[in-house]
């Protein structure tokens, strides 16, 4: 399956975070997350969009029976919590910041009227969201059809940003084995055996870090 973290619709400019914060003006909260702090939690009242600026979110709904389900690995440059500006009163997911993050949070009235007033932003941020919405369905589809090994080698390659236009980052952040798990919907005694398998066969290495090689890509390419 495809690594795409941001493809761009045809005629449409890339999304420029600067450009979008001059928009929003004073409309606008800057906010740091450290790692494993909850941005908003499933049921929480939606009244704001927010928007990374650097680090990376897990989206995750959890059912009435307590089992959880990550929905979305974030990374900075995306929006979420975007449905309230459709009419969503609570938040249907939990966000939490799996890296140290900044983020800004917007208002929804705000946002709205930033929406409604700048039409080329509206078109932009609609192209972006898509996007996104894209990224999402490749996860499920990830998921359903994919193995747990290969499903591990895409969150990998997609915590390295390889795929997106900025230069792969290589070293990925420090994740728990518990937390990838829970990503691709496996075992942390699974995801240690495919972590040990990737080092053996020279895919990824530890050295002050997990360091993540364009190699990896064969594991989810292969059949």
């Amino acid at each position: 399956m495809a690594i795409r973290d941001a493809v761009k619709p045809n005629g449409t400019k890339p999304f420029d975070s600067k450009s979008f914060l001059n928009v929003v003006g004073d409309g606008r909260t800057m906010q740091k997350y450290r790692k494993d702090r909850v941005v908003f939690a499933q049921g929480d009242p939606a009244d704001s969009v927010f928007y990374i600026q650097r680090g990376k979110v897990k989206l995750a709904i959890t059912s009435p029976r307590g089992k959880e389900a990550v929905i979305a690995i974030l990374s900075d440059g995306f929006f979420f919590g975007e449905g309230c500006l459709a009419g969503q009163p609570v938040r249907m997911a939990t966000a939490v910041a799996i890296t140290d993050c900044s983020i800004v949070q917007v208002k929804k009235i705000v946002m709205i009227r930033i929406l409604r007033d700048e039409p080329e932003f509206s078109e932009v941020f609609i192209a972006h969201l898509l996007t996104r919405n894209i990224r999402i369905e490749e996860d499920l589809v990830d998921q359903l059809f994919n193995s747990s090994e290969k499903r591990l080698a895409r969150i990998l390659l997609l915590l390295a940003n390889f795929g997106k236009d900025a230069r792969p980052e290589e070293v990925i952040p420090q994740i728990s084995q518990e937390t990838l798990a829970e990503m691709i919907g496996t075992t942390r005694s699974r995801v240690s055996f495919f972590l040990n398998k990737f080092r053996k066969l020279g895919f990824l290495e530890y050295n002050g870090g997990m360091h993540v090689h364009t190699s990896l890509l064969n594991v989810i390419l292969h059949d």
